[in-house]
């Protein structure tokens, strides 16, 4: 079979012509990938972030992770379209010294909602009261140079009278105190329905069990609620 000029010149147009779509489909597609990336990449920075700073209640003692209460709280968050991401930063048998020497460390992410949630292992060492006040407030501090817009939520605790009256009211007077100083929102008591009940602890009479909670998360998702910016 013998080709013209005109056939081979035909031949050569129609290849150019295949190349030249072919590569402006795989850049279209390039470009549609990492816009695609990009717009992922922005859905997730646009999320706010709500940091758990606390001990073993925080940490979910003896529980799988998403059985603790900040778990909770961000599969009731996901539920209801609010684009906030929860870090448990909670470890058990945490002091307010601890969590002091810690805190720059854990704000290596900045958090737009900080619940602090320790004392309860001084008031049950029996500590010095006004060194665990110091302690709270140097953590307030550091989290505040952080993100000097964040909202903070202190969780009450309460401990057994078995220090002394006298001891055991101071310390509780903690954190409405450091509350009203920072102009923090303030839950109570954290354990509120839960310490005391058999049925929602473990076998040591302290640490919540899943259905425990399960009812910790409502207390503290009705005093995170008012803080939150739901997505458009």
């Amino acid at each position: 079979m013998k080709f013209s000029i005109l056939d081979l010149t035909n031949v050569i147009v129609v290849g150019v012509l295949f190349y030249g779509c072919t590569t402006s489909g795989e850049q279209t597609n390039d470009a549609a990938q990492r816009g695609a990336s990009e717009v992922k990449a922005e859905a997730v920075e646009e999320k706010k972030t709500i940091l758990f700073f606390g001990n073993s209640i925080t940490a979910g003692y003896q529980l799988d992770m998403d059985e603790a209460f900040p778990a909770l709280i961000q599969d009731r968050l996901d539920s209801l379209g609010y684009r906030y991401q929860v870090i448990n930063a909670g470890l058990s048998g945490e002091t307010t010294a601890g969590g002091k020497a810690r805190i720059d460390w854990v704000l290596n992410t900045i958090p737009d909602i900080f619940v602090l949630e320790l004392g309860a292992n001084d008031g049950l060492r029996g500590l010095p009261l006004e060194e665990s006040r110091k302690n709270l407030q140097d953590i307030i501090d550091a989290v505040k140079a952080a993100n000097p817009d964040v909202r903070i939520v202190l969780a009450g605790m309460q401990v057994p009278p078995n220090l002394g009256q006298d001891y055991t009211s101071a310390f509780q007077q903690i954190f409405p105190d450091l509350a009203r100083k920072n102009n923090a929102g303030l839950i109570p008591f954290i354990l509120e329905g839960v310490a005391g009940d058999p049925e929602l602890n473990l076998d040591d009479g302290i640490h919540p069990t899943p259905a425990g909670h399960a009812i910790v998360s409502e207390t503290v998702w009705t005093f995170i609620e008012p803080l939150l910016e739901k997505a458009s």
